[in-house]
């Protein structure tokens, strides 16, 4: 996603339909795409930090009000009643299901790239998405695909979800050595990226800084929210800390301003290597501007480095893949238990005592339009998804100061209501940033929802048990 947060989207026609929201308010143009950052991502970066401390902050609190672990769903259905929670679960669905499917795309185009270094070139129709909204042109700037359908299928998109399911049909203990040692591995990818691209960058790329102006900052910062999700993890341990008022902000903000510092060092860097134009459409831009130094000084070295951040980048990716699709079956698997969806989602592995169902399901779900669509548009989908979770949150934190002021809380969001306040302004500003037609497919899945929600969920959920 930092290739497209960069340098933008263009398409071949001009429609409201591609402009961002607040670009359509303000000017009332069609586009022909949305603008990019440039190199001012990392103003972008900063921006989507400050949203994510202030929604943190609200998340911790609502979390801290039940004593138990979980996610949104289990806190907004234990604090704001079961139609809330239904729309924050299929949120959840949408965040987990398309964030893994761009994911996916994303290590898929880093596999491609590591056979590449192997001298492996399988046909391009089985390694890239059958939809192209912008088309495909290799690093010379040669068209392979124009912009729609192509006949073709993404196989390693698919089957590195396919794969991972069977691991987590199976189960997989948490660890916390094999996570601390995926984040090594990762920090160590991004910090050989810097130093060694360090010795490249040609300041000239930084010129003009903000090529797209504010609209192309607050674009960037909607688009590169991507790389942020997650990071609400971290305020579920409200109940664990010794002194949530003091430690949950430290921790809160210390990890943002790590997570922060470490993403513009490789934003400042790769815009510094090469021209921010020429990342349109790359899905996986870091790797593929060290194989342009490498092809262009003949470095050996920039090889190696090439193949250790290409090596430290999927197993980031895969550790990602994992704990999304093992947090959307959960979250499919407490809705079914709460009678929200069908008890098939509820079943349990006989012999290794997983939801493996929805395991299965979730599987298939996010592997199949992982094969067919590119990571722009699931990006997109699965940021005002999450972005819309977080309004609701941030919304009823504000409503249970007033309707519950009484209740027991391990940690309340310092400055009264200004966190929750913020947190929904900023949170409504990022969701301006993008596109009108991301909105229309996301009003769509909502109404989905809500419909399915009356129809079904409201007759066979645990309050309607109670009610006959």
């Amino acid at each position: 996603m930092v290739g497209t947060a960069i340098a933008g989207q263009k398409f071949d026609t001009s429609s409201i339909l591609n402009a961002p929201l607040l670009d359509y308010l303000i000017k009332h143009t069609a586009s022909l795409g949305r603008p990019g950052a440039g190199p001012a991502l990392a103003l972008s970066l900063v921006l989507v930090a400050i949203v994510c401390a202030f929604t943190a902050l609200c998340y911790a609190e609502l979390a801290s009000m039940i004593p138990i672990a979980g996610s949104a769903y289990t806190y907004t259905y234990a604090t704001m009643g079961e139609l809330i929670a239904w729309i924050i679960g299929w949120d959840l669905i949408l965040e987990y299901a398309v964030s893994n499917m761009a994911v996916s795309v994303g290590f898929s185009a880093h596999l491609v790239d590591m056979f590449d270094w192997f001298g492996w070139h399988p046909a391009l129709r089985w390694i890239t998405p059958a939809y192209l909204p912008s088309g495909l042109s290799d690093l010379k700037g040669t068209r392979l695909y124009g912009p729609g359908l192509h006949f073709g299928f993404n196989f390693p998109a698919f089957f590195v979800v396919m794969i991972l399911t069977v691991i987590l049909v199976r189960g997989i203990r948490e660890s916390a050595e094999a996570n601390n040692t995926m984040v090594i591995l990762k920090i160590a990818a991004i910090f050989a990226f810097i130093i060694a691209g360090a010795h490249y960058v040609h300041p000239e790329n930084w010129h003009p800084f903000a090529p797209n102006g504010f609209s192309g900052i607050l674009t960037g910062g909607s688009i590169i929210f991507f790389t942020y999700i997650g990071f609400d993890s971290v305020s579920t341990a409200a109940e664990e800390a010794k002194n949530p008022q003091r430690d949950l902000p430290i921790g809160i903000i210390a990890t943002l301003v790590v997570c922060t510092v470490l993403y513009i060092g490789v934003a400042v860097t790769l815009t510094g290597i090469v021209p921010w134009q020429s990342m349109l459409d790359d899905a996986a831009p870091v790797v593929n501007s060290l194989k342009k130094l490498t092809l262009a000084t003949g470095s050996h070295s920039l090889q190696w480095v090439r193949l250790g951040v290409l090596f430290g980048a999927m197993m980031g990716m895969i550790s990602s893949l994992l704990v999304f699709q093992l947090g959307q079956a959960r979250v499919w698997f407490a809705m079914s238990r709460d009678g929200l969806m069908p008890k098939l989602f509820g079943r349990v592995h006989p012999r290794f005592r997983t939801p493996a169902t929805a395991t299965w399901i979730a599987g298939f779900v996010v592997g199949v339009p992982a094969g067919i669509l590119d990571i722009g548009t699931l990006a997109d989908l699965s940021n005002i998804g999450t972005l819309f979770a977080f309004v609701l949150v941030s919304i009823g934190v504000i409503i249970l100061r007033f309707r519950d002021p009484g209740r027991h809380r391990g940690f309340r969001a310092p400055g009264g209501l200004a966190a929750p306040i913020l947190s929904v302004f900023f949170c409504v500003l990022l969701m301006s940033g993008l596109p009108i037609l991301t909105w229309l497919r996301f009003f769509a899945w909502l109404f989905i929802g809500l419909t399915i929600y009356w129809l079904y969920s409201r007759h066979h959920s645990e309050f309607a048990g109670r009610q006959n």
